[in-house]
């Protein structure tokens, strides 16, 4: 393993434009579980609550799902290690920026600037009716459905609904750090959520290294995975920035 953390160190350290691609798995170590797997939120919660169809005709109870899962649950979680490092990187000049799965606000909480948030996130609120947007406070959602204040309608998070496509600009700009990537970061996803999953695929095909920190083997791994390092984030990620520092 000590060999290659020290090959992937050397590839960050010698990069021209990397970039960060991260899931559920990275945020985990804060307390987030994933929304997949045996102990995953769907093992808990049945999901129609996240469906837009079902949102916009049953608010009430979709809010409160929401509020529970989103604000009240995740709302504690901290940033750890593993987002502090991608985050040093980044000031290094080493990561040039990270495009996320989640949705938690934990990668800008540990001071990463340049981040797409793939599937948008939930500190910010919009109107269904009139499109106005509101940055969250938790007296927005003390009464549900939380109201806009312009028109009355329904606020939701900024985040994408199932049935609901990502918004175009956010899967452009996506695309377009995957093709200037020479090495693509990949940490804590499995590679099984389109059209997320495509984005490291995209990164292969136009000439980058790919290097995964998983727990365990993903969808990437054995298909277009050059260096697999297999382990926490956390751990991995410390390993990883302290090896660089060494190089340096």
């Amino acid at each position: 393993m000590e060999e290659k953390i020290k090959e992937a160190a050397e590839l960050l350290l010698n990069s021209r434009h990397s970039v960060g691609f991260t899931g559920a798995g990275i945020s985990v170590e804060s307390g987030i579980p994933p929304f997949r797997g045996k102990n995953g939120l769907w093992s808990k919660y049945d999901p129609i609550f996240l469906d837009l169809w079902y949102f916009e005709n049953h608010p009430y109870e979709s809010w409160v799902k929401i509020k529970e899962i989103f604000y009240d649950f995740f709302g504690k979680a901290n940033p750890n290690k593993a987002h502090y490092v991608l985050a040093e990187l980044e000031s290094m000049g080493i990561i040039k920026s990270v495009i996320t799965q989640n949705i938690d606000n934990l990668h800008q909480a540990a001071g990463s600037k340049n981040v797409i948030e793939f599937h948008g996130n939930s500190r910010t609120l919009f109107c269904n009716k009139c499109g106005k947007t509101y940055e969250f406070k938790r007296e927005i959602i003390e009464s549900l459905p939380p109201k806009c204040e312009e028109c009355g309608g329904v606020l939701r998070p900024d985040f994408i609904f199932f049935s609901e496509p990502i918004k175009p600009e956010t899967y452009e700009a996506s695309l377009r750090e995957a093709k200037l990537a020479d090495v693509f970061l990949v940490i804590g996803t499995t590679g099984e959520i389109m059209p997320a999953s495509q984005i490291p695929y995209t990164a292969k095909y136009n000439g980058a290294k790919i290097i995964e920190v998983n727990i365990e083997k993903s969808n990437y791994t054995d298909s277009i995975t050059d260096i697999f390092l297999q382990g926490k984030a956390t751990e991995i990620m410390e390993k990883l920035l302290n090896t660089i520092q060494s190089l340096i």
